[in-house]
């Protein structure tokens, strides 16, 4: 069904997270995110898996974090996002994999992040690491029955397909952010479905322009109010046989994100009908 297909980011809280305020967006799918290790606990998935299934939710995902500085930009990013900065990688690659045996426990079947800025010359010494460090996670996520999807944003597609392909495990995935391709100034959205289809396995419904400072990221903004061309990447995305979930992510806070959640939501309908 259109509606078990369409969803919306959910904070990771202790107790529990509020699934109440998804389910007063009319929503009832969503991405888990967390940014807390520190609380990824046995007990905590065991409470939020019950309470998800009680009020009928659908988690699709745990979008995980990590501790340690995140810059997002293009001057501090590439030293403090992901697992591509040396310095933090050791502590990163321990959190992720503390982050699959959450997944684990919360009857998820995927866990999501940034990478960061993967090199993209295949011959640089720190890409070869980061596939070392990307293999070493998604083994130990193999045995615990979890996969491990990449956010599209700080890579081209092909940096991302050649990461995929060097790491050379069946489950690895796509979280395609089409407005992060744009922001980052890494691609044309449509254009990376050619690249990406096959690994696509969760999309983030957001929208966003290119960058107008080539210091800084371009803006976020609604769905149909930026570049991604929402028409065609979905018609183009759904002829390709994606059955996945489109996870509407609005970069914004109080009743105006609300407000734009319901009418994005209410947008995606129409296009997937």
């Amino acid at each position: 069904m259109t509606a078990d297909r369409i969803g919306a980011i959910v904070e990771l809280h202790d107790p529990l997270p509020n699934f109440q305020g998804l389910l007063d967006l009319g929503l009832r799918v969503c991405q888990l995110q967390s940014w807390r290790p520190d609380i990824w606990s046995d007990a905590l998935a065991e409470r939020t898996r019950a309470d998800a299934r009680a009020r009928g939710v659908i988690m699709t995902s745990f979008w995980a974090g990590y501790a340690g500085p995140c810059r997002w930009n293009f001057t501090q990013g590439p030293t403090t996002i992901g697992i591509v900065p040396p310095e933090h990688r050791a502590m990163r690659v321990a959190s992720l994999k503390r982050a699959g045996e959450f997944a684990r426990a919360l009857g998820v079947p995927a866990v999501i992040t940034h990478l960061g800025f993967i090199p993209e010359n295949a011959g640089d010494p720190e890409f070869t690491a980061v596939v070392d460090a990307v293999r070493d996670i998604a083994s130990h996520y193999q045995q615990l029955g979890v996969a491990f999807w990449f956010e599209t944003g700080q890579e081209t597609p092909t940096t991302l397909l050649r990461l995929i392909t060097q790491v050379g495990l069946p489950n690895l995935g796509v979280n395609l952010d089409p407005a992060n391709l744009i922001m980052y100034g890494r691609g044309n959205p449509i254009d990376a479905l050619e690249l990406l289809g096959p690994w696509i396995r969760n999309v983030h419904a957001k929208d966003g322009r290119y960058p107008s400072d080539p210091l800084f990221l371009g803006p976020e903004v609604k769905v149909g109010e930026g570049l991604v061309r929402f028409p065609e990447f979905i018609a183009r995305l759904e002829k390709s046989g994606f059955t996945g979930e489109y996870v509407i992510e609005r970069e914004i806070s109080g009743e105006q994100q609300r407000a734009d959640i319901i009418e994005t939501a209410a947008y995606l309908r129409t296009l997937l009908n």
